[in-house]
């Protein structure tokens, strides 16, 4: 896997387990490490995170080609 590969599959790990928290706990670890939901820099990491899952859609047609 290339390194940009590994840093998208990281955030989007990173969010899924922060969407796991917010459903079964209802806490926002993103938001409390770093000052909110509404902080800029919150929102620098969920679009980090956003951008990363879109990214990794990619890996479908990647897969599909292997086979």
């Amino acid at each position: 896997m290339k390194t940009l590969d590994y840093i998208a599959l990281v955030l989007v790990v990173i969010g899924s387990i922060n969407w796991g928290l917010v459903g079964f706990f209802n806490f926002d670890l993103v938001g409390a490490l770093f000052g909110g939901a509404e902080s800029a820099f919150s929102r620098v990491i969920f679009s980090l995170v956003g951008i990363a899952g879109l990214y990794a859609i990619t890996y479908f047609g990647r897969l599909k080609n292997e086979e």
